[in-house]
């Protein structure tokens, strides 16, 4: 790793340890893993141009159903923000400054646009981590007496019923909607998310291990995150031939697992004296 990765990477830590992380440039410091010629530079113009169009939304807008219509006419309508199968397929729609450029993206990342810009207007707004597809939220969710708005930016921005979220979710998981899933996400659920997004399109191409690998060494940085990531960096490490780092910690693991599972814990240390094999 060189020293501008390190430097972002200690960036990324710090945002996500700060009292209120910043959601977009925690994306856009993910960015400079993928693209390193991203830069500073490159920071800055995304977060310009999430100003831009934030200021492109119509003043002395009020209410979230019209604060949904505002925000679809600008980013769904006249900005062509959308989403389309084809994008599950791209890195690129896992990477803000890439969705910005392109217009197109996953339904979390063009979440994240939306809630971005809304939020530099002045919308009352959030992310809805919804199993298996996010949208976002406008209103007041702590007020019962404040309507609730979902709008899908993969659809452009479609405003959701409640039916509609239901079958999104029945979809995608076989079980109702229940109301805790409309809760307000955070920036680090959302940032681990996307992170998870990463992963999986990594895994399914195993000449992406690179991108693997600091996905998982991301995740391994934000403040909470699941144990099991850390038997994932160290498998990855071994088969990416990194022997000795990968069985130390295949042994770090194996010691948080030993208290409660010992025959796992035992697994895992063969696992690791399989690795240190590999260097004779």
């Amino acid at each position: 790793m060189d020293g501008q990765s390190t430097d972002w990477r200690r960036q990324f830590a710090e945002e996500a340890r700060s009292e209120r992380p910043d959601l977009a440039l925690l994306c856009l410091l993910l960015g400079t893993e993928a693209d390193p010629a991203l830069g500073q530079d490159g920071i800055d113009a995304a977060q310009i141009e999430l100003d831009r169009l934030a200021g492109l939304l119509p003043y002395g807008t009020s209410g979230p159903r019209a604060w949904a219509a505002a925000l679809g006419e600008l980013l769904g309508v006249r900005t062509g923000f959308k989403g389309t199968p084809g994008d599950y397929q791209r890195l690129e729609s896992s990477l803000l400054h890439e969705v910005l450029r392109r217009r197109r993206g996953l339904p979390i990342l063009l979440s994240v646009v939306w809630t971005e810009v809304a939020r530099r207007a002045g919308a009352p707004v959030y992310g809805v981590a919804l199993p298996g597809h996010f949208v976002v939220g406008l209103g007041h969710p702590s007020d019962p007496a404040d309507e609730q708005v979902l709008v899908d930016p993969f659809a452009g921005g479609r405003q959701l019923t409640a039916q509609d979220a239901g079958i999104l979710v029945t979809g995608t998981t076989g079980a109702p909607l229940d109301p805790s899933m409309l809760a307000p996400a955070g920036p680090l659920e959302i940032v681990l998310r996307v992170l998870n997004n990463i992963r999986a399109w990594a895994a399914a191409r195993p000449e992406r291990t690179d991108v693997h690998l600091w996905a998982i060494e991301l995740s391994l940085l934000l403040p909470a995150h699941p144990a099991r990531l850390r038997y994932e960096h160290a498998q990855l490490l071994v088969e990416r031939g990194d022997f000795v780092r990968g069985a130390a910690e295949l042994d770090e693991y194996a010691e948080v697992v030993a208290a409660v599972e010992p025959g796992a814990a035992e697994a895992i240390r063969r696992r690791a004296r399989s690795a240190r094999a590999m260097l004779n």
